[in-house]
């Protein structure tokens, strides 16, 4: 076996598969010395540790030796300091533990080959039976192979700099200094009695105003060590052939070509803020030693191997950019209040949580909560919240469903059920699907309507129902054209297929088809806009007249209104076309009019887009202007979804994926938001209303999954206030039934524990 690169993931792997087999020869090619290293300190989870104690407890306990651990995290800002505890973390010097690797290896008999350029990868491959490419992020080997591993480096906008202080932080802290070029934020901890990590990071335009990117990175190391003063106890800074540099995230979509495998950075990076590269590389190497025991061949070691770490790297991916690009974005956060902000830092990744955080440290879980004026009691999703002259008992809302179930736009018993049972489910707003402004603004022939009496007499009906049997819950319409995506098959006999026969003609901003196969729309005449403006009107006076507590406009998912405000699917040269501004003209101009028809005392949202996931598509950057032009125009909350505008789109998803277009508009534009996208739990609504990224949470799945899931919910987290009244004939219901045990899973790979 040839490994490539004699870092902590190359060396480990040495180690495993040669205790695994000590009839393998193993030889290790590492380019430099064996007393050289990059970094300072590497931090290791409880979880890769144990993987590491039972794989192979010589290097477990050669380790436990020289850890530092601590338990408390440091949030220094605007000389505000806030600790949250409970945390367990583990470090070390990165020159410590390759020592101890080096050592295992030699004990081993691995063959170590320091300063010494490992052969070309083809070479290796015909004279070995595995190579391991563990070269890192600038892998040579992935390069090689680039046609079959097609790894994407995507590079990031924030540049960061390595360093180490000679003293020892007594927690993990972060600092945020505002100097007069902008933000820039401090990470830190112990890796030694006498020794901290320290990385300065900051955006790239406020690392140019500072001059930092002068050729003396030394002045400016002596700068940063002046700027975070207080935390370094005046203290300098150290430098290990340090360098600014932006941070790249590395993803490939093979990790195996033939008998060479990628592993630790080489196959993948993850932003130093969430943890460290080299745990990843670590348990990669667990992984990859049990399956090559595992498996019959080495063909299928290889393919389990990438099947087994492929998810888990994606899911610590997806956590990684949220608290990467929390960071970039540090400053849309300065001004919370000091615990909130202390508490969105905490939770940035999505991974740390409200509850996680309450076990860890429920001190100061409740400082933040009693900042933010919930009640005693009381979770964050469960204070009331206002729009104008509406109060939303808390702060879950049902999410637009489109059901395709009516007949002729009429909404029928099944509406009834499904929109009444989620009412009785305990939520503060249930929202109906899209309501559609007219037959031909209709998406399917099952789609509801609201351009008749009898379409409204229907709504009425449902309306009257919810508020008399689930009184405090909120009913809101959503009113929508289709556009250029209308006239389409239901959804389970083909979503976006076109009808095989009675079509209706469609129209659009620009005669562009939604897929190839789609029927092509026509572009809207002056005099059409005019009719289909009358068409909302309408709408929204029968959705008064119905009972309606809130009326949301739809100007996402590439219907009607959004395909005006995207420039992927408006190609007008008029006054509706070209320029965000122009482009803005008709959305605008029908929520004007809806506005002027909908009762003053009733709020008005509206739903957009905030990124076509396709390029030359609106960018994050427009939605806030789109949301801007809304607010001014009197909106009272921008409900916030992505994509569907496009059939090439390539959405990133994610927990919680679409939340940070959310958290934007809310910080810049000083308007309530709805979050919407994978928000799956009430743990995942409690963190993202308590940390201040929305305003309420638009659950659609979970609430088809559990009409009740509001009221549960409250069950769970033994809440029993004003914020979710079980109704009369539901309360024998309102005890968590018990559950049974689970145990929790076997270590990934457990060796034979006599040392060797």
């Amino acid at each position: 076996m040839a490994i490539i690169g004699g870092g902590p993931g190359g060396l480990y792997a040495a180690a495993l598969l040669k205790r695994l087999d000590p009839t393998r020869e193993i030889t290790v090619w590492e380019r430099n010395a064996p007393d050289d290293t990059f970094g300072f300190g590497v931090v290791l989870s409880d979880e890769t540790l144990g993987g590491i104690e039972h794989a192979d407890p010589v290097v477990y306990e050669a380790m436990q030796r020289d850890f530092v651990r601590w338990d408390d995290i440091d949030i220094v800002h605007r000389n505000n300091r806030h600790t949250s505890g409970g945390h367990g973390f583990a470090a070390l010097g990165r020159k410590r533990l390759l020592e101890i690797l080096h050592n295992r290896c030699h004990t081993l008999g691995v063959e170590l080959r320091f300063t010494t350029e490992a052969p070309y990868p083809a070479w290796l491959s015909e004279t070995y039976d595995l190579v391991i490419a563990a070269d890192g992020v600038n892998s040579s080997t992935r390069e090689a192979y680039a046609r079959f591993f097609r790894p994407r480096v995507t590079a990031h906008r924030n540049r960061y700099i390595w360093l180490a202080a000679d003293f020892a932080f007594d927690a993990f802290r972060f600092e945020i200094a505002e100097t007069e070029h902008g933000v820039m934020q401090l990470h830190g901890y112990p890796y030694a009695p006498d020794a901290s990590t320290v990385i300065i990071e900051m955006r790239e335009e406020v690392w140019q105003a500072a001059g930092f990117d002068e050729p003396d990175t030394h002045e400016s190391i002596d700068r940063c060590a002046k700027i975070f003063a207080d935390a370094l106890r005046g203290r300098p800074l150290r430098s290990n052939k340090s360098a600014w540099t932006t941070f790249r995230t590395v993803v490939n979509e093979r990790w195996s070509y033939g008998n060479v495998v990628l592993l630790g950075d080489a196959a993948h990076t993850a932003h130093f803020s969430i943890g460290s590269g080299t745990k990843l590389a670590v348990e990669d190497a667990l992984a990859l030693a049990a399956c090559l025991e595992e498996q019959p061949s080495l063909a299928e070691a290889l393919t389990a191997y990438e099947e087994e770490r492929k998810p888990v790297v994606a899911s610590t991916q997806r956590a990684a950019r949220a608290s990467l690009e929390w960071f970039e974005n540090l400053g849309f956060h300065l001004d919370q209040p000091p615990r909130q902000f202390a508490f969105n830092l905490l939770t940035r990744s999505r991974r740390v949580t409200h509850d996680n955080l309450r076990l860890r440290d429920a001190r100061f879980t409740g400082a933040v909560e009693r900042e933010f004026g919930c009640p005693p009691g009381t979770p964050p999703m469960f204070t009331p919240f206002r729009l104008r002259g509406l109060t939303l008992r808390n702060r879950v809302v049902v999410s637009p469903m489109d059901m395709y179930s009516a007949t002729d736009g009429v909404p029928g018993d099944f509406h009834l059920v499904h929109l009444g049972a989620r009412a009785l489910g305990g939520a503060g707003l249930v929202m109906t699907e899209m309501v559609c402004v007219s037959a031909e603004g209709r998406i399917t022939p099952g789609c509801t309507g609201l351009y008749t009496g009898r379409q409204a007499e229907s709504w009425k009906r449902i309306t009257e129902f919810v508020h008399a049997q689930a009184p405090g819950t909120a009913i809101g319409v959503q009113l929508g054209h289709s556009g250029r995506k209308g006239s389409t098959k239901l959804m389970w006999e083909g979503i976006d297929e076109p009808l095989p026969d009675g079509n209706w003609p469609l129209v659009a901003a620009s005669p562009l088809p939604y897929r190839p196969d789609s029927q092509i729309p026509r572009q809207l005449s002056r005099a059409q806009l005019s009719g289909i403006r009358e068409q909302f009107t309408s709408a929204a006076w029968r959705a008064a007249r119905a009972g309606f507590d809130l009326l949301e406009l739809h100007c996402a998912h590439g219907y009607l209104l959004s395909g005006f405000l995207s420039p992927l699917t408006n190609h007008r040269t008029d006054v509706y076309g070209g320029s965000l501004e122009r482009r803005l003209r008709f959305p605008l101009e029908v929520f004007d009019a809806v506005r002027g028809v909908w009762p003053e005392e009733k709020p008005m949202t509206v739903r957009i887009s905030a990124t076509d996931w396709a390029e030359g598509g609106t960018t994050a950057e427009d939605a806030v202007e789109i949301a801007r032009a809304f607010a001014a125009h009197g909106v009272d909350a921008i409900d916030v979804s992505t994509g569907q505008v496009v059939a090439e789109e390539r959405p990133e998803y994610g927990r919680s994926y679409q939340t940070p277009f959310a958290d934007r508009i809310r910080h810049e534009i000083r308007v309530p938001v709805i979050a919407v996208g994978a928000i799956s739990s009430w743990d995942d609504v409690n963190s993202l209303i308590l940390a201040g990224r929305t305003d309420l949470c638009a659950l659609a799945r979970p609430h088809l999954y559990d009409p009740n899931w509001t009221l549960h919910a409250a069950a769970e987290q033994g809440y029993e206030g004003p914020g979710a009244g079980w109704p009369a004939p539901y309360r024998a219901g309102s005890r968590r039934p018990q559950t049974g045990r689970t145990d929790a899973p076997k270590p990934r790979l457990t060796l034979d524990q006599t040392p060797t």
